[in-house]
């Protein structure tokens, strides 16, 4: 990372943000990154000890690792950590309660991976995957499309979730409409192919996830933050897009606001690239743009490539004069750090104490102290 990225424009990382009940130290955003590190389903010590290390280093707010809704065919790893049952939702309070000891705030990030999963895969190998039309992400039929009834047993589910990070002392939920899992094969004209009120045009393919924000908002009242990840991009499929202009993307987005949507987490693979020909906005300063609602940007923010290009190699510290200079021209409100959070808890306070001579590199030698 360049040493010339000035005193104030680091300083924007670090300014306090307010809207609606979510009040935030700074702007600085943990990315979800799934770990499995919960043997069966249950967060330990040891991972409240892992977020609590990020918030007192400076973190503004942490969103945990994908957490599985009460659904048999939510998840695909025993060691993904369930949001549902005594025990996990104890270990998550656990958690919550570790995080704000060290001054941070936290939601979890409610997800379900649909036809992500593949037949057999654990921890209820009996139970088949599930999605819009039983179709994966490559257009194969692998299920029978979901019923109507079905559907309301997965909002059901998702508004559950939303009402036990009430309980367990959550200062929000994240809902998980990105990279083709469940809520994401809904939006998708490659998985949807249903001719019922949740099937149809762009704007009609939303209806399952605004229901999910609707009935979450109901359960855990006006004034509780929901922020909804989404993304153009599939696991596997990254030239995959939802929307081609502005146009389309406010059709995509409107309804999702309408529904409750307090905070757009937009995912993008590098937060630099231009979204649409002839603007230098990135998705997450569209869906601003578009929605009037705050934003979250996310992409290899502080290093030197993007993840899937990284694996197995080394991602070095990059310069964050250009996220920095977007960030306060007002493009997007919060930043989320993924991997350079994971490598070096201390990322935050090392940027806000200008050591970036000791920031870290996301080789295989960081990787043996992630956690």
């Amino acid at each position: 990372m360049s040493n010339t990225d000035s005193k104030a424009s680091v300083e924007a990382l670090f300014k306090p943000f307010a809207s609606g009940n979510l009040e935030l130290a700074n702007r600085i955003v943990m990315a979800p990154m799934t770990r499995g590190y919960s043997p069966n389903g249950v967060p330990g010590e040891d991972v409240a000890a892992y977020y609590r290390r990020r918030a007192e280093n400076g973190v503004g707010l942490i969103v945990t690792e994908g957490t599985l809704i009460n659904h048999p065919a939510a998840g695909a790893n025993p060691n993904v950590p369930n949001f549902h049952g005594e025990a996990a939702l104890q270990g998550w309070a656990n958690v919550a309660k570790a995080v704000h000891e060290a001054g941070g705030k936290i939601i979890p990030q409610l997800w379900h991976l649909g036809l992500a999963r593949k037949i057999g895969d654990l921890p209820n190998p009996e139970a088949l995957p599930i999605g819009p039309s039983g179709l994966n992400l490559s257009g194969e039929k692998i299920t029978e499309p979901l019923t109507e009834n079905e559907i309301a047993d997965v909002i059901a589910a998702f508004a559950q979730a939303a009402a036990d990070a009430v309980k367990a002392g959550f200062d929000g939920i994240e809902l998980h409409g990105a990279h083709g899992y469940l809520i994401d094969q809904f939006f998708w004209d490659r998985t949807n192919k249903r001719t019922d009120r949740y099937g149809g045009d762009l704007a009609a393919r939303t209806r399952f996830a605004a229901e999910i924000v609707e009935a979450c908002r109901r359960a855990v009242g006006a004034d509780f933050p929901i922020v909804f990840r989404f993304s153009q991009w599939k696991g596997g499929h990254y030239d995959a897009r939802l929307t081609d202009s502005p146009q389309e993307l406010e059709q995509f987005l409107a309804p999702l606001a309408s529904a409750g949507v307090d905070v757009f987490h937009s995912s993008t693979r590098r937060y630099w690239e231009a979204e649409f020909a002839g603007s230098d906005l990135n998705l997450a300063g569209w869906t601003k743009k578009l929605t009037g609602k705050p934003t979250i940007t996310v992409g290899s923010v502080g290093l030197d490539n993007e993840f899937r290009s990284s694996k197995g190699d080394t991602a070095q510290p990059a310069s964050l004069a250009g996220l920095l200079e977007r960030l306060e021209n007002g493009e997007f409100d919060l930043v989320a750090v993924g991997r350079a959070l994971l490598a070096d808890p201390e990322w935050a306070a090392k940027i806000r104490d200008h050591r970036v001579d000791e920031l870290h590199d996301y080789g295989t030698e960081a990787l043996k102290s992630l956690y």
